[in-house]
């Protein structure tokens, strides 16, 4: 089992986060912290602080930063693996606690599609690693590394990747698309437009909703999930 440390000074968010890794196989939750003076001290001085292989670490809580965490926990030579999830966005941020080790970056809000994705590829760099020892081969590094890279959606069969990639382009521009409006717009069949649309959200690349508002039937609609 993969012991977790959860980092958040927001009450309602931990017990969320809590859910989440209780969803997950070969995850437990260790411990919880809502400050990063509790954080350190988890992480360095406590008794449990062997059980903790994972911490999903916020970045900004009343007492300091993520940032301050991962520092300190470097500084004492601490080995444990970080996923920062907070909804800071800043890019200097990012490349700072990519620095300092951070395996993955999640940006808030996310779905538990987007947690299980994340937490999955974690699993599998652990596995990875596991079975490697002494000097690795660059062909075991890139294992490792790739372990951490989502995995893409296979393209089923009679979709085209160019059009698809056409697709995405397209409603990643727009925001929100009906299939008849993506058929307008790339010269297309509505009912091919809705099987690339129904694939991007099959593979949680986009959302589909119901649109009101216009005479007639609803038409599904189509949002790119940034």
């Amino acid at each position: 089992m993969i012991g977790v440390l959860l980092v958040d000074d927001e009450a309602l968010t931990l017990d969320l986060h809590r859910q989440y890794v209780e969803r997950l196989d070969g995850f437990r939750v260790v411990a919880e912290c809502s400050s990063a003076r509790s954080a350190l001290r988890a992480l360095l001085d406590s008794p449990a602080a062997s059980e903790i292989d994972l911490v999903l670490l916020d970045m900004t809580m009343p007492d300091g930063t993520g940032l301050d965490v991962l520092r300190h926990v470097r500084a004492r030579a601490r080995e444990v693996d970080v996923i920062a999830i907070t909804s800071v966005r800043d890019a200097d941020v990012v490349r700072q606690v990519i620095g300092l080790g951070a395996v993955q970056y999640l940006v808030k809000p996310f779905t538990f599609a987007d947690f299980q994705d994340r937490m999955s590829q974690y699993a599998r760099y652990r596995e990875r690693a596991s079975v490697t020892t002494g000097a690795a081969t660059q062909a075991e590094i890139d294992a490792m590394l790739g372990a951490l890279r989502p995995v893409a959606a296979p393209v089923p069969k009679g979709l085209a990747p160019e059009t698809l990639e056409r697709v995405s382009v397209r409603l990643r521009a727009a925001g929100a698309l009906s299939a008849r409006e993506t058929a307008e717009a790339l010269g297309m069949s509505r009912v091919a437009a809705r099987r690339y649309l129904e694939h991007l959200a099959d593979a949680g690349r986009a959302e589909r909703a119901q649109r009101y508002g216009t005479p007639g039937r609803p038409e599904a609609e189509y949002r790119w999930r940034s």
